[in-house]
């Protein structure tokens, strides 16, 4: 009896090898399995690996019409009747399938169903770990934590290290996902230390994940934007966190990401424009830091962006004016352009301090041109603003300019 139960154990057909590439690419394909076959086999080495097949087998069509967004198309290629086609049908569309017969079919890959059903909302609650192992149970524990991240995010944090734990010996790629979603937390909780250390092992384990370049360069922003904001108590990180931006930009273009590719522009210009001119390479920086502003507002347009557009038109005619050219004039004008379109968006009652900013620079960069007159009037205002505001150190600024601005007007009829 033993021996005969043995052999019909072995003849069960495997649905689908393990492990799988679950968790690691964005929904829907991050939910869907790939069949058992010889065909199948590259494609899913491929993505367990963090990378997207060469070549798509013709059974795999859905999967590579699912990822690229015709859900429609995807689920018209799903036209078989075993568990695996019916499944990945379900995760498409979930009216399409009895999830109780689905889930009495698919054996270890059952609790995917509910899975499914909590993603899509249909459950209020993620389905329990059972007897789950490997990357089933680290999807199921990311869903558990995604349950308590507002009520409980050390919990939050425990549960995603227990699902890194268990990702990790089998897909490097999601446990340095979902080590990254943990550094998230870290980062809402206030915790920089630990979310920036979180983020550089997340790094680590996603390196060579080419099908995961968008996912990647958010981690390179995150950990750039943790380190830029600890500048103003330690300058020396500002160093650390540039190449990240730079490695964000190596990792997407602006049709992969707009949004990504326009913020790690916008930021990595911010920071070369903060860092202090201490040799030639500065004047190097300063230029590249105008090149990524004016890619940036290729992006952030003022109707749909107006904050990010602003500053991205700020910090384009700062580093105008400061960055050493044989057109420096031209620059100049264009400067004052600049903060003139920024000034007819900025209202004096809703920003008063920004507005009188962008005056005070404004003026400065008039007052070189020889415009005095538009500079004077710039100035005026300016001050005003300041003195409203009672920020002396800024009113004492301006009022500099404006006696600079006499001296030479003084001079120059002296000359006449």
């Amino acid at each position: 009896m033993t021996d005969t139960a043995i052999v019909e154990a072995s003849t069960q057909p495997v649905l689908a090898i393990r492990p799988q590439p679950l968790g690691a690419f964005e929904l829907p394909i991050g939910y869907l399995l790939i069949p058992a076959g010889p065909d199948t086999e590259p494609a899913r080495l491929a993505m367990l690996a963090g990378c997207l097949p060469e070549q798509w087998p013709p059974r795999l069509v859905a999967h590579q019409l699912a990822l690229a967004g015709d859900r429609d198309a995807a689920l018209a290629a799903l036209v078989g009747t075993d568990p695996i086609t019916r499944y990945n049908r379900f995760v498409l569309n979930s009216d399409l399938e009895d999830a109780d017969d689905l889930r009495s079919v698919l054996g270890e890959f059952a609790p995917l169903v509910d899975l499914v059903s909590f993603a899509l909302g249909r459950t209020d609650s993620p389905p329990a770990i059972g007897n789950a192992d490997n990357e089933i149970a680290a999807v199921l524990l990311g869903a558990t934590a995604s349950q308590t991240l507002a009520e409980d995010p050390p919990s939050t944090v425990a549960t995603l290290d227990a699902a890194v734990e268990v990702a990790r010996t089998v897909s490097r790629p999601l446990a340095g996902l979902l080590l990254g979603a943990s550094a998230s937390v870290c980062i809402e909780s206030d915790d920089p230390g630990e979310a920036h250390e979180r983020i550089e092992k997340a790094l680590r384990l996603l390196a060579g994940a080419d099908g995961l370049r968008v996912e990647r360069a958010e981690l390179h922003l995150s950990a750039a934007a943790l380190l830029h904001e600890q500048t103003h108590d330690n300058p020396g990180l500002m160093a650390q966190a540039i190449p990240h931006y730079h490695s964000a930009l190596q990792l997407v273009q602006r049709e992969d990401a707009p949004l990504l590719w326009a913020s790690a522009h916008a930021n990595l210009a911010a920071a070369y424009l903060t860092m202090p001119m201490v040799e030639a390479s500065g004047q190097l920086r300063l230029g590249v830091a105008s090149q990524s502003l004016r890619s940036a507002l290729t992006v952030y347009t003022r109707d749909e962006y107006p904050e990010e557009w602003a500053s991205a038109q700020l910090n384009l005619a700062n580093s105008l004016v400061y960055t050493p050219s044989k057109h420096q004039a031209d620059n100049l004008v264009e400067a004052v352009e600049l903060y003139e379109a920024v000034l007819a968006a900025r209202d004096r009652h809703a920003d008063p301090l920004g507005r009188a900013r962008v005056l005070a620079n404004q003026g400065n960069v008039l007052a070189h041109l020889g415009a005095f007159k538009d500079a004077k009037a710039k100035l005026y205002e300016a001050r005003s603003l300041f003195e409203e505001l009672g920020d002396e150190e800024s009113v004492r600024a301006v009022r500099g300019v404006l006696d600079e601005i006499a001296r030479q007007i003084t001079l120059n009829r002296t000359s006449d």
